[in-house]
């Protein structure tokens, strides 16, 4: 299954790991593999996350406060959103025209 970043959620993920490997050294690589392993994971069960709005779903990390917000479509997974949990439920929502 193909895997694609909306570009604002793409933007996230490279600032959040930048972010974090500023913070202490190889956080940010961690960051990068948690991400790695979310998409690997709803790439083989992609109804493993929550559904949170009409198809959206939601998988949390473990390790750090985000989510991988995505909906699964035929020919893809498309992330719509690396979320912070301090952020605004549903900031993400203008990003897709339905």
């Amino acid at each position: 299954m193909i895997v694609e970043f909306h570009p604002e959620a793409a933007h996230e993920f490279i600032e959040t790991a930048a972010y974090y490997e500023s913070a202490a050294a190889r956080l940010g690589s961690r960051f990068i593999l948690a991400v790695e392993a979310a998409e690997a994971l709803i790439s083989a069960h992609n109804e493993i996350g929550q559904e949170i709005e009409s198809g959206f779903r939601q998988f949390v990390l473990a390790e750090f406060p985000h989510s991988i917000i995505y909906i699964f479509e035929p020919d893809r997974i498309w992330i719509v959103a690396v979320a912070h949990h301090k952020r605004k439920p549903g900031y993400w929502l203008e990003r897709v025209a339905r």
